[in-house]
């Protein structure tokens, strides 16, 4: 049975930053496309960010871009979101998952993540962004 766990959230003012993890029991991250994924209240859940299966490639939503920094260890089996620059709309319940097939798809030049199709959820950590 696979089960993540997502800790480090919490409220943050406007401009600062956050680091998010995610360790899982079940599943190994080593050698899997995993990704974060976020849902605001009265909003769909979104892909963040994710990194492919040989951990050189990293994907970012264009919101998060130049701001958002993933990455894993694969020693310790676990990810990392760091979030820095914060802004009032990063405000949401934040999400590890292993997606369904790949994390990323290209098309006009530049690579996109697809919209979440993820077999299981953790709980999710809560990041509040405060003005």
């Amino acid at each position: 049975q696979v089960q993540v766990q997502e800790s480090g959230g919490g409220l943050v003012q406007a401009g600062g930053s956050l680091k998010l993890s995610c360790t899982a029991s079940g599943l190994t991250f080593d050698r899997r496309a995993v990704g974060w994924y976020r849902q605001a209240p009265g909003k769909e859940r979104e892909a963040v960010s994710c990194i492919s299966w040989s951990g050189h490639s990293t994907y970012y939503a264009d919101s998060v871009k130049g701001r958002f920094t993933m990455s894993r260890d694969n020693a310790k089996n676990t990810l990392y979101l760091q979030m820095n620059s914060l802004k009032l709309e990063d405000t949401a319940t934040y999400y590890c998952a292993e997606p369904r097939g790949d994390c990323a798809y290209y098309s006009g030049g530049a690579y996109h993540l697809n919209a979440p199709d993820v077999p299981y959820w953790g709980q999710g950590t809560q990041v509040t962004v405060s003005s």
